[in-house]
C-alpha cells in the first residue's frame, strides 16, 4: 500500500529530530564540504542541459503567441521532468537499508542555506569596507543578480542588505517549511522549483517564457513561509526586551498590518515580508527603485519614514545579520513546535 510516509519520508510526521539538527549544522558549519558537488549543482546541470531542446520547441512556432505559449510549456515540461528525477532519487536514498537516516541528514542539511548565507554576506561585507571599490563590486555580484559595476560603497552595502533579508525566505524559512512537511524529498522537490526561478525566472526577452514556471512555482511554494517570515522577526524583535545587549536592534515594530501594507505594494509577492521586517528593525531603509539588466524596476521603499535619507553602515549590516540569525532560530523552533503539536492532535483524535 502506497502511503505519504513511503512517497515523503522523514517528515516531521514520523522523523522529529531531522530538521532540527539539519537547521543547526547550516547554521553552524554552512554546507557540507564533500567530496562530490551539491546537489543544487546538479539540477543546474539538468536545467542546462534542458536549454538547448526547449528552446527548439519555442522557437517552431509560427507566431508569437505560438511561441510564448510553447516557452512555457516546455519550460513547465523541462521543471516536471527534473523534479521527478530528483523525487526518485532522493525518495531511493532514503529507503536504502541501514545508511537511510545518513541521507536524509545530509539531504535536510544540504537543502538549507542561511549558514552559507551569512558566511558569504560577511566576507562581502569586508570586502566593501577594505578593499578597493571594483573588488567591492565583484564579490557583492556573488550574492545579486543586478549590475554592480557602477555602485558605489554606500549602495554597495544598501543592495547587500537588500539581497540578505529577501532571501531569508528563500535561504531558511521555505526549504526548512517543506522539511517539515515533506520530508528531504519535499524539500528537493522545491529546491528544484527555485534553482529553475534562479536560472530561467528573470524578466527578460532570453527568460521571460522558457522561465515562467520556474517563476510562478518558486511564487507559490515561498507564499506561506514568507508570511510567517514575519512571526519569526517578531519572535526576534520580543527577544530584546530579554537581554538588550546581545540583541542590538534598535527599530520599533510597527505593527502586522503596516509590515502587509508595505510588502504587498512590492513586485514580487514574497519578497517584501522578510524585507520589511528587516528595515523597521534596522531602521534603514530597504527596496526603491532598481536596475536589472539595464532596466529600471520600480520599487517601493520599505521601511520607517524616519529613515529616509538615513544610509545602511557596516554595523547596520552586522547587527542585520545578527538579526537574520535569531530570526532563523526563532522560526525554526516556531515551526517545529507548531508541527508537532499538529502532530499530537491528528494522532490523539
Amino acid at each position: 500500500m502506497v502511503t505519504f510516509a513511503n512517497l515523503m519520508p522523514w517528515s516531521v510526521w514520523d522523523c522529529y529530530w531531522l530538521a532540527p539538527m539539519a537547521l543547526v549544522l547550516d547554521l553552524l558549519l554552512g554546507d557540507p564540504r564533500l567530496p562530490w558537488p551539491h546537489p543544487v549543482c546538479a539540477i543546474g546541470r539538468a536545467l542546462d542541459w534542458l536549454e538547448p531542446f526547449c528552446r527548439m520547441f519555442m522557437q517552431n512556432g509560427e507566431t508569437e503567441d505560438r511561441r510564448r505559449l510553447r516557452g512555457r510549456v516546455a519550460g513547465l515540461l523541462a521543471l516536471v521532468l527534473v523534479a521527478i528525477c530528483v523525487w526518485l532519487f532522493v525518495g531511493s536514498c532514503l529507503h536504502l537499508p541501514f545508511v537511510a537516516p545518513v541521507f536524509a541528514l545530509y539531504f535536510a542539511w544540504s537543502g538549507l542555506a542561511m549558514g552559507c548565507l551569512l558566511r558569504t554576506g560577511r566576507e562581502v561585507l569586508w570586502r566593501i569596507e577594505n578593499c578597493d571599490i571594483s573588488a567591492a563590486r565583484s564579490a557583492t555580484s556573488w550574492l545579486v543578480s543586478r549590475n554592480t559595476s557602477d555602485l558605489d560603497r554606500v549602495m554597495l552595502r544598501k543592495t547587500l542588505a537588500d539581497t540578505m533579508a529577501e532571501n531569508y525566505t528563500d535561504a531558511f524559512l521555505a526549504p526548512y517549511f517543506w522539511l517539515l512537511l515533506t520530508g528531504p524529498c519535499g524539500l528537493w522537490i522545491y529546491k528544484t522549483v527555485s534553482t529553475m526561478d534562479s536560472q530561467w525566472g528573470y524578466r527578460t526577452p532570453k527568460w521571460l517564457h522558457l522561465g515562467f514556471a520556474g517563476a510562478r512555482g518558486d511564487d507559490f511554494l515561498a507564499f506561506i513561509p514568507a508570511r510567517i517570515s514575519v512571526a519569526a522577526f517578531y519572535l526576534a524583535f520580543r527577544l530584546k526586551k530579554l537581554a538588550p545587549a546581545r540583541f542590538p536592534w534598535t527599530g520599533n515594530w510597527p505593527g502586522w498590518r503596516k509590515i502587509a501594507s508595505q510588502a504587498t505594494l512590492m513586485p514580487s509577492p514574497n519578497s517584501g515580508w522578510p524585507m520589511a521586517a528587516c528595515s523597521w528593525l534596522c531602521g534603514c531603509r530597504m527596496a526603491g527603485p532598481s536596475v536589472y539588466f539595464g532596466q529600471t524596476v520600480p520599487k517601493p521603499w520599505l521601511g520607517p519614514p524616519s529613515s529616509i535619507g538615513r544610509m545602511w553602515t557596516a554595523s547596520d549590516l552586522q547587527t542585520l545579520g545578527i538579526l537574520l540569525v535569531w530570526a532563523t532560530l526563532s522560526g525554526g523552533i516556531l515551526c517545529w513546535l507548531t508541527a508537532l503539536a499538529i502532530r499530537a492532535i491528528l494522532f490523539w483524535t
